[in-house]
């Protein structure tokens, strides 16, 4: 999907059912980043917050909810086969209706301020109707209720990352190992397997960015790259600065990703 496709699905979707967003979390994707996302949204008063590379816990709420949908149309694949993208509808009715523990109600609940009559709640929603300043009253007091709970969730689950977290600290002109990751199908260089390297550099940090986050001093050959990590991507070097991993041997996305290449064919069968 190019840009302007982008553009007109997020106003379909977006802005002619729930309006205009204040701000926006997304990854560092080349459509988020481009020219033309970054007009649109200027133009339209909405902030766009990115999230620090190669760190997708920097926005894993999201990140929960796109592995739970990519669980439901992987269910609905295997399913129903061919004819999967035809139940899309049910598989986004199924998930705006289910019960999230994080705000103790469904989306669809939290967004309209009554529950939705489905074949499985008749007797749950029942025929009541709310009109005029009571209706208003009761959705303030959902709203005020969802966002207690959304703060109480966050709280939750950043006490339990800071429970795993090791606490790093660099300094600016400290020399690092950046962490870099295998990824089936992209492409590969020397070692084989398991003996790629994890880590590549080293590298100079050359500024601070915020509490968490270190500015690279990358060569060339990773120009492509964003040159901001997350700390968890760091590490101290603690060999020989003038030891360093080349990138000639291995082959990098600008994802950070090996590239691998299939070395042998072993064995083939025929059916």
């Amino acid at each position: 999907m190019g840009i302007i496709e982008l553009t007109r699905l997020y106003i379909k979707e977006v802005v002619s059912r729930h309006g205009i967003p204040t701000s926006i979390i997304s990854d560092r994707d080349s459509k988020f980043t481009s020219r033309v996302w970054k007009t649109l949204h200027d133009a339209l008063g909405t902030r766009l917050d990115m999230s620090t590379a190669y760190h997708p816990q920097t926005d894993g709420q999201s990140e929960r909810t796109i592995q739970i949908l990519e669980d439901m149309l992987r269910a609905c694949v295997t399913d129903f086969g061919k004819s999967w993208d035809t139940h899309l509808p049910l598989i986004k009715f199924s998930y705006n209706n289910g019960y999230h523990t994080s705000i103790k109600a469904t989306p669809f609940e939290a967004l309209y301020s009554h529950k939705c009559r489905s074949p499985i709640c008749w007797t749950e929603v029942g025929e009541s109707q709310l009109t005029g300043p009571e209706f208003i009253q009761k959705t303030i007091d959902k709203i005020f209720k969802i966002q207690d709970r959304l703060r109480a969730a966050q709280d939750r689950q950043k006490s339990y990352a800071d429970a795993r977290r090791k606490q790093l600290s660099f300094q600016v002109g400290d020399c690092i190992m950046l962490k870099v990751s295998p990824w089936k199908g992209v492409a590969r260089f020397g070692k084989h397997g398991k003996f790629n390297p994890r880590y590549i550099g080293p590298f100079e940090i050359i500024a601070k960015v915020g509490p968490i986050a270190y500015k690279l001093k990358l060569p060339s050959e990773l120009s492509g790259v964003h040159d901001t990590f997350h700390v968890s991507n760091l590490k101290k070097c603690l060999s020989d600065e003038t030891l360093v991993i080349s990138l000639e041997e291995i082959q990098i996305d600008d994802q950070l990703h090996f590239i691998e290449e299939p070395v042998e064919i072993m064995d083939r069968e025929v059916k």
